[in-house]
């Protein structure tokens, strides 16, 4: 089974450049200032000129006007819009490119929700009702899986090299979302967790 890989909160070109030469297939950039892993417009710009045309730069937004996403799309050609907040249904249409959505389900009772989405794929996250993302805890497999029947999903929250496999295995994901689980510190990627990442990645693809 082929797992597409993001890697999200790419705050520089380094880390980008590294990322992709282990394998990714997208990049994550957060426009959400409140969040450690943010990276102005501009930059992310920058890095994104560089980028191969096999990977694919996801734009992560939370709660944001719609302005402001047109605005962004145009500056930094993101190719995929994350919404990571409380964005209704209505919030993810109208848009040129595809539209992934962050769903945090705390039970099956919710899973239902996801069908009133028009979009590419579901993202699937852990759970901190103190934060959008980047929490480091692990989504509910279970939950993740009858999203399936709705939209192809994303699993995300708290995979790491130790981890991932277990999770690709319970999920079977259309793709996985890492994070926090290969940093140093927020926003820096720690290259040996990359690395470490990658070569558990290998035994599934």
């Amino acid at each position: 089974m082929k797992v597409k890989v993001k890697i999200c909160g790419i705050t520089n070109r380094e880390d980008a450049l590294r990322c992709i030469d282990a394998g990714a297939n997208a990049l994550g950039f957060i426009f959400y200032k409140k969040s450690p892993r943010y990276i102005e417009p501009s930059v992310a710009a920058t890095i994104i000129r560089e980028l191969p045309s096999y990977v694919a730069p996801v734009g992560v937004f939370v709660n944001e006007k719609r302005p402001f996403i047109e605005q962004t799309i145009t500056e930094t050609n993101i190719r995929i819009i994350q919404f990571s907040g409380d964005e209704m249904p209505g919030d993810c249409n109208g848009y040129s490119l595809k539209v992934w959505k962050a769903f945090r389900f705390a039970s099956m009772d919710e899973v239902d929700i996801a069908q009133r989405y028009s979009i590419s794929a579901a993202l699937i996250d852990g759970i901190d009702n103190n934060l959008y993302g980047g929490t480091g805890t692990l989504a509910d497999f279970s939950i993740a899986s009858a999203v399936k029947q709705f939209h192809p999903v994303v699993l995300a929250g708290g995979l790491n090299p130790e981890n991932v496999l277990s999770a690709i295995q319970h999920v079977q994901p259309y793709a996985i979302d890492v994070n926090s689980g290969i940093e140093r510190s927020p926003g820096k990627k720690d290259e040996k967790k990359i690395a470490s990442l990658f070569d558990q990645l290998q035994k599934v693809f």
